[in-house]
């Protein structure tokens, strides 16, 4: 692994165990086993390696994403994708999501440091909202209206729909951090969810 990757790795560990305030550059630089003048020949700032770890976070969630055959950002695209695919896939793709974002290493550190600094940190505050709130919840509206035009799924509101689509996967995703022995249970209660939302909103055109 190189250096810039050991960097990266070792910094979200210790912003999820102590929080980003309160977490040094020379504390990184002894957890990589280097000094700060050398850690500063990869990263100008802590701030420099904090928007490292975002585009490690976003590159890591595109190949994730890849896998499941989706683009994960571009709502037209997935439309497209989501239009063919069966209720079996659906609740393939929306596992697949939700296990990489319970057990990917950075994924889940990455949640665990906001949830912390929400409250003490106003511009993570504001990114844990835009990250876990308003980015899924605008990509899902958008996806689902076009679904909804399409006849794909019945005529909805598309927010509203997308709030009862993923609020409670969100829910569950919290509560499989809580309590990891109920991830089993929790999972089976998702693809309930999924398999009934399929349900309620498909529309004619939905096999």
């Amino acid at each position: 692994m190189s250096t810039k990757k050991r960097i990266l790795d070792e910094a979200l560990t210790l912003f999820s165990q102590k929080g980003y305030a309160n977490v040094y550059v020379a504390q990184i630089a002894e957890a990589v086993g280097i000094k700060a003048p050398s850690l500063y020949k990869h990263y100008k700032s802590k701030q420099d390696i904090f928007n490292a770890i975002l585009d490690e976070m976003k590159s890591s969630y595109d190949r994730q994403a890849a896998l499941l055959n989706m683009d994960g950002s571009d709502a037209g695209a997935d439309a497209a994708v989501f239009s063919e695919v069966s209720e079996d896939e659906l609740v393939k793709m929306g596992l697949g999501l939700f296990m990489y974002f319970l057990h990917d290493e950075y994924a889940q550190k990455f949640r665990k440091m906001l949830t912390v600094e929400q409250f003490s940190n106003p511009e993570l505050a504001e990114l844990f909202t835009k990250q876990y709130a308003e980015y899924p919840l605008s990509y899902q509206s958008a996806m689902f209206a076009t679904l909804s035009s399409k006849g794909i799924l019945k005529d909805c509101d598309p927010k509203v729909t997308a709030l009862q689509f993923y609020a409670p996967m969100y829910m569950l995703l919290t509560m499989c951090d809580r309590e990891p022995e109920r991830e089993a249970e929790l999972t089976a209660l998702l693809e309930q969810h999924i398999r009934q939302f399929s349900i309620i909103y498909g529309g004619e055109k939905r096999i």
